[in-house]
């Protein structure tokens, strides 16, 4: 299980307010690793994450789309020569 970083567990959150925090947090992804300190990325990067890992963890079949897989960026470079 991840360390907990602040902020309710991930566990214990409903599957909307998931969601609203993994919006959150990869909102404020950029502006964290461009200005923050190297203790607010560390601890960022640990709250992504957690949440990340409990999202997949609930919707382990959810749903791919081709062009985000290796074989659909292959295919899509393949298309531009």
């Amino acid at each position: 299980m991840a360390e907990h970083t602040g902020g309710p567990a991930a566990s214990e959150l409903e599957d909307g307010r998931l969601l609203k925090e993994l919006e959150t947090i990869h909102r404020t992804r950029h502006e964290t690793l461009l200005h923050g300190s190297d203790e607010a990325l560390a601890t960022h990067t640990q709250r992504l994450r957690e949440l990340e890992d409990e999202y997949v963890r609930r919707h382990p079949q959810r749903a791919q789309a081709t062009a985000r897989t290796r074989s659909g960026a292959r295919a899509r470079t393949a298309g531009e020569d």
